[in-house]
């Protein structure tokens, strides 16, 4: 039998709440397509904020690398983001009628704040691998999430307007992004995690979880009442 990953170690240790965050009714709403679309929209928009910060805590983990290794690896990372995929978050928003000065301009919501600063936070107190940590929810989180949508036969496939969403992260390049992300997170452990760390590490992926979740509600509250 393999060692476990570290991410796995750390999703074991949060099972309750990774199964909150995987499975949230927003996902169920993507999957079936009954999702109210301003629901979506309103996530859309705000994840096009979150992904500013996202880069940002890309860049601390250039800074925050030992070797020159980390440094490529991160710096890959945050060259993919702000070349890449903030445009195909774009053009994917366009379709749903979002410009990309509009959600520049939009205020982030509570729920963008709160997730965003705490991983940066982690990432500025602590070290590379605190700040992996607090990453891996959102990067292999949708990895997993975009999986288990394709591959469940009650997702709808015919006429379902977000089957588009859950392909981009089910589907192959994603994956891959995914992948070297876990990969990415045990090469850091094998360096610095001691078993001392670990509560610790545990802590952030935990409360990066649960702010997850936080920001699927953030999209349905956006329609409620």
């Amino acid at each position: 039998m393999t060692e476990a990953t570290l991410f796995a170690r750390l999703k074991a240790a949060v099972a309750e709440d990774w199964r909150a965050y995987t499975h949230h009714p927003f996902l169920q709403g993507l999957a079936d397509g009954s999702l109210a679309e301003a629901a979506f929209r309103h996530y859309q928009t705000q994840d096009y904020l979150f992904l500013g910060h996202f880069a940002r805590a890309y860049g601390l983990a250039v800074y925050k690398a030992e070797t020159l290794a980390e440094m490529r690896a991160a710096a890959a990372v945050l060259g993919g983001i702000l070349e890449v995929e903030m445009g195909l978050h774009v053009a994917f928003c366009a379709d749903w009628g979002l410009d990309e000065a509009g959600m520049a301009a939009t205020p982030e919501a509570p729920a963008t704040i709160a997730y965003t600063r705490y991983v940066l936070e982690s990432g500025m107190a602590g070290d590379a691998l605190d700040l992996h940590a607090a990453l891996a929810p959102c990067v292999i989180g949708y990895g997993e999430i975009g999986r288990r949508l394709m591959a469940d036969p009650a997702t709808r496939r015919d006429g379902n307007p977000y089957l588009s969403w859950i392909e981009m992260y089910g589907g192959a390049e994603y994956q891959e992004v995914a992948a070297e992300a876990e990969a990415q997170l045990d090469r850091l452990g094998q360096r610095r995690l001691t078993e001392a760390r670990l509560p610790r590490l545990i802590e952030h992926f935990g409360r990066a979880t649960r702010l997850e979740a936080d920001f699927w509600r953030m999209g349905l509250d956006a329609t409620a009442g």
